[in-house]
Order: structure tokens, then sequence, then C-alpha cells
């Protein structure tokens, strides 16, 4: 009911923060626009439908689809309906659904890991190593350190299984002294990572899991770039002759790639300076060598000012970062 006002409607819209609009539209009663839904012309007879639902519920055919039970009553001559009827009646009845008894559709997160000092996040991977005699192979286990990259431990081994993982993880752990609670381990989704015993043991060290998602490749971006960085050096020998040849050849990488490889993710310092906290007195020295040759030649170098003083390698993802 609408009760006359002498206060104009401008004025009370005003003062209530109301639209005109909105008023004149509230005054006006509303359309029904649609009306019910009118049954089909088409729609088959009760007495027809409920043939179809006793055939649908018999012991005969409760286990079968409608296109099995359609085919098989035409096969005997009889036809009931078409077997989108069939499909439309099971629906009607909540009896529409999958028969299998199979997983349903997951939905994994992105992984998303921060590290702001080392051995807060280490993310490892497995490679496989060929040897000269074709279909052999050694297999490369490599922890990296998130935060500065620093190879935390490696081991070289004739196959790949979790009871090696969980020796692996487990020795890195303890050199390092982890403290409980303080570390995230991130992997991939294959077989060993994946194990109950591995992940028995993460568990029993307090250390937190992490895992790429499923059939997703580039989750695990930094122990990859590392195999890469690895397997595309000059003198990275195609195949090995034997365990010894692929450790002792191993052994001189990694200590290349901790103690002297300049890294691109880490604007250039070496992932050891990164790891045990020698950063800034190496900014120090790049620096006065920027400001030096600004002085001399401020022209040439005038994108040079500074060099940030560290990378302070705060991810908020896992994954790799786009190159440009």
């Amino acid at each position: 009911m609408i009760v006359e006002s002498k206060l104009p409607i401008k004025l009370a819209c005003e003062a209530l923060s109301l639209s005109r609009a909105t008023c004149y539209r509230l005054q006006k009663p509303k359309l029904f626009l649609h009306t019910a839904r009118v049954a089909s012309p088409r729609r088959l007879p009760e007495a027809l439908r409920d043939a179809i639902r006793e055939a649908l519920h018999s012991p005969r055919f409760c286990d079968q689809t409608p296109m099995q039970i359609y085919h098989t009553l035409l096969g005997e001559g009889i036809y009931l309906a078409s077997t989108r009827s069939f499909q439309r009646i099971l629906k009607d009845l909540g009896e529409q659904r999958e028969r299998r008894p199979i997983r349903p559709t997951q939905s994994h997160a992105v992984p998303r890991l921060q590290a702001t000092a080392p051995n807060q996040v280490w993310t490892w991977d497995i490679t496989k190593l060929p040897l000269m005699e074709r279909g052999r192979w050694l297999y490369l286990y490599v922890v990296i350190d998130l935060y500065s990259r620093y190879v935390v431990s490696w081991m070289m081994a004739c196959t790949e299984n979790s009871a090696l993982a969980q020796r692996f993880i487990g020795s890195a752990a303890a050199h390092h002294q982890i403290a409980p609670n303080t570390l995230t381990v991130h992997q991939d989704r294959g077989a060993t990572m994946t194990s109950s015993g591995f992940i028995s043991l993460l568990t029993e060290l307090k250390i937190d899991v992490s895992h790429s998602r499923p059939r997703v490749s580039n989750d695990n971006g930094y122990s990859e770039s590392q195999f890469k960085t690895m397997k595309t050096q000059p003198g990275y020998p195609k195949r090995f002759t034997d365990l010894q040849h692929a450790r002792a050849w191993c052994g001189e990488f990694m200590d290349w790639y901790n103690d002297e490889h300049h890294h691109s993710g880490l604007q250039g310092h070496i992932p050891a300076d990164v790891f045990y906290d020698r950063c800034d007195a190496v900014t120090a020295v790049k620096q006065d060598a920027l400001n030096a040759a600004y002085a001399g030649i401020p022209s040439a170098l005038s994108t040079a000012r500074h060099v940030q003083s560290r990378r302070l390698c705060v991810f908020t993802s896992i994954r790799c970062p786009r190159r440009t």
C-alpha cells in the first residue's frame, strides 16, 4: 500500500540517499513475464514412462546403460523410446550419474613457497645420466636451497627408489642441522617422491612437504634449470663410462656451480656467497667499481649507477620465472 505524503519525492529520495528512478520503479506492481511452462505435446504418455521406469529398474537391466537397454530390447522387437528418452527419465529420477567407480576430477592449487633465508625451502629432483652401454643409466639426486640456489647435497646411484631417497634427504637434513618445523621440501610427483616411506620420513623429521601439480612439468623449475645448466656445459660428456666417472665429473661440476658460477637468478651472485651470507662484501666491491667507472665516463654508464645490494630471493612461486 502506498501512503500519500506531502513531502516531494525529490526531497524524500535525497534524505534517504535513494534514486528517484528506484522509487518510481518500486511503486509499480511487478509484472509476471514468465508463465508456467506448458508440457511438450511430444511428451511420452505416463503409461509408457512407467513401462520405461520398470524396465530400467528390472533386475535384468538395473546395471546396464540406456544404450545397452535400448539395443537389447530393439533386438527382441520391442521399442519403448529413444536412448535420449531413457536418459531423461533417469535424470528425472535422480539416477543419472557416472557408473564407474572412478576418482572424481581433482583441483590442485599452484604450489607457492616463499624463502627469505637459507634452509627454509629445499627443492630436489632426480635426473638420469646415460652410460656407454645403451639402455643403462645412472641416477643423480640433487637438493637445491631455493633462497641461494646452493646445492645442499647430491648423490649418484645406480637405481632410483624410495630407500635411497630417504637416506639422501635424511643425511642432508642431519648435515645441515635442520631444526623441526623450519624446512619445506618441494618435489614433483614421481613414484620415489610420493612413496609412503619417504613421506613418513619427512613427517618424522617434522619437515613440511610440497608437491608439483599432476601432469605439470614446470612446477619444479629450479631443479630442472640446474640440470639444464649441468647438461649444457662445454665439458659435459654425452655418456659416462661408469659410476666412478660420473661421480668425479659431477663432483667437479657441483664445486664449480656452488663456488664459482655467477647465477643469473641471483643478480650475478655466486650461490655459496648467498648461502653463507657473504653477499654484502661482494656487492660493495662491485658498487665501488661501478661508481669509479661512472665518475670517469658518466654517459656510457648512465644505466649502471647502482647494483642491487643483494637479491633477497623472496619467491612467490616455486615455478621458474619467465626469462626475458
